[in-house]
């Protein structure tokens, strides 16, 4: 569950979020849609601690998780590797580099839940641009979130990867998650979204 209450956050004397609310129950999956600058991206961002507010209140019922348009995987580093990086919030430091043999077997269970097992040891480097989003999807469920936040998950892809990353983010809700993406995709917003939110000069329009 996620409940946002009066967020307020200005930048330079910009006003980009002006009392927005919004709640999020386990197991729906929430598209936000908007203009540019309608601080879409800036309440996901002050939910997972990237940005401060000025106000308001954030309830999260258990861990968010953020999935990135920019997917900052480690492209050098296998598709496993990437998806260990998630645990390791609750790992000590010597673990960074080798992870151990229970945190691995998490990952794989993530991989496999996207739908990449096959690819766990391929550099995702060499994997597609929808193959990476499905894998930072998978990095997400590492962190052990209730809450998966999507900024533009779909904005690089073509539309074939486009479709399968909504099907997961809707699979993801129905299995009890609460999600929330920012889209600028109208369509795939209705196809898959349980419910939309609209958002005009930092409130729910």
């Amino acid at each position: 569950m996620l409940a946002i209450r009066g967020l307020r956050k200005s930048f330079g004397g910009r006003t980009v979020l002006d009392g927005f609310d919004l709640t999020v129950e386990a197991g729906e999956f929430v598209a936000l849609l908007g203009p540019n600058g309608s601080g879409k991206s800036t309440a996901l961002r002050c939910v997972v601690g990237l940005e401060s507010p000025d106000g308001g209140e954030i309830e999260v019922g258990g861990t968010a998780a953020m999935v990135f348009q920019k997917i900052h995987l480690v492209g050098r580093r296998n598709a496993l590797d990437n998806v260990c990086s998630g645990a390791l919030g609750r790992l000590k430091l010597r673990h960074s580099l080798v992870f151990p043999h229970d945190v691995r077997q998490e990952a794989m269970a993530c991989l496999e839940r996207v739908g990449l097992a096959d690819r766990a040891l391929d550099r995702t480097a060499r994997l597609s641009g929808g193959q990476q989003q499905r894998v930072a999807i998978a990095r997400a469920l590492c962190q052990r979130a209730n809450v998966i936040l999507a900024d533009e998950p779909v904005s690089a892809l073509d539309p074939q990867a486009a479709v399968q990353v909504m099907e997961l983010l809707q699979a993801l809700a129905n299995e009890g998650m609460a999600v929330v993406a920012v889209l600028h995709q109208p369509e795939l917003a209705h196809t898959y979204a349980h419910r939309i939110v609209e958002m005009r000069a930092g409130v729910a329009a």
